[in-house]
């Protein structure tokens, strides 16, 4: 068998956090008078005060998950500062930047308002502006009153709660029932250190793995295992569909040793369906997994059940490598064929 790949990687994935932003404060305007033995007549000369930074969103195309903010919960911009004597302004503080997956929703304290949803690499998005400065009393001085003994403070920056919500960017999206082989499909094609085991629900969040052609690379998303009746919120719902809406394909993968195949595709897409009929509408083919436990015959049969839904279907084995260079030859076209 060729070899699959050139390089590989797996990645922590995380695809939820509540974080909390504040931008800063303006800096306070000054309140001063020139004394100065030459100039005996000397007026007001306090400052303004400095802008606050604001906090900004930057969509960055290198990260993959939002594992960035798992340990760092606060954000904070820094406070302008404050003016001084001699008409001496304080200093503009500068900008929080906070780099984020593409893919990223921003969506407020409760979720029922997203501010925006980061689809292009290095764009860039205010959430919290900074505070204005204040004013020095110089700039109160007027020809009726000469001497102003006051001055602005500066305003309050913003600050909120957030959440941060991932939709990935994968190429491919992995479904499939629990155990069926996606989380061992991971691993051989990429390395992935992913838990496997013989019970239901071992994958409880998405798994991220790339695989590398040349200079092309393929991301692929293992999703948990969802279940018949899982927009009833059953097993583990299927909320984690939402990582294929970004997706270019979809690679539906069945154990073909313990189930009827045709059932088992048809309960899953009608599954896709409930969450969003618009998914319908990607690439989508299957893998049949381990055809090592049962004979040639029932590997046609079961193939020949598939004919009805007209996806590619390709037999495989995770545990013996059977037919696995014949689903990455088919992965990379699905992903060129975008």
């Amino acid at each position: 068998m060729r070899k699959l790949l050139c390089n590989c990687s797996t990645l922590k994935f995380i695809d939820r956090a509540k974080i909390f932003v504040q931008s800063g404060d303006g800096g306070n305007g000054c309140i001063s008078f020139r004394r100065e033995r030459c100039v005996p007549e000397g007026g007001p000369d306090g400052g303004n005060g400095g802008s606050g930074g604001s906090v900004i969103f930057q969509v960055d195309s290198n990260k993959e998950t939002l594992i960035d903010f798992v340990n760092h919960v606060h954000f904070k911009a820094r406070r302008g500062e404050n003016g001084s004597g001699a008409c001496c302004y304080g200093a503009n503080s500068d900008d929080l930047i906070i780099k984020i997956p593409m893919g990223t929703q921003i969506w407020n304290e409760n979720q029922d308002i997203m501010f925006f949803d980061a689809v292009e690499d290095g764009k860039q998005f205010v959430i919290a502006k900074g505070g204005k400065g204040g004013v020095g009393n110089a700039k109160f001085a007027t020809s009726t009153n000469q001497a102003p003994r006051f001055a602005k403070q500066g305003e309050a920056g913003e600050s909120m709660w957030l959440w941060l919500v991932l939709k990935i960017f994968a190429d491919i999206g992995y479904v499939g029932f629990p155990n069926a082989g996606k989380s061992s499909l991971l691993k051989v094609l990429t390395g992935s250190k992913t838990k496997i085991a013989n019970y239901p629900f071992t994958t409880l969040s998405p798994e991220l793995g790339a695989m590398w052609r040349h200079d092309t690379k393929l991301l692929m998303a293992d999703l948990p295992g969802i279940i018949s009746r899982a927009h009833e919120n059953k097993g583990l719902g299927f909320q984690f569909l939402g990582h294929i809406e970004r997706c270019s394909g979809i690679l539906h993968i069945i154990d073909v040793s313990n189930l009827n195949c045709a059932d088992a595709l048809g309960a899953m897409l009608y599954e896709i369906e409930k969450f969003s009929p618009l998914l319908m509408e990607k690439k989508q083919i299957v893998a049949l997994n381990k055809i090592d436990l049962i004979s040639n015959e029932e590997i046609e049969a079961q193939v020949k059940s598939l004919a009805s839904y007209g996806f590619e279907v390709f037999p495989i084995s995770c545990t013996q490598k059977l037919g696995i260079q014949q689903l990455v030859d088919a992965l990379f076209s699905l992903k060129n064929s975008k």
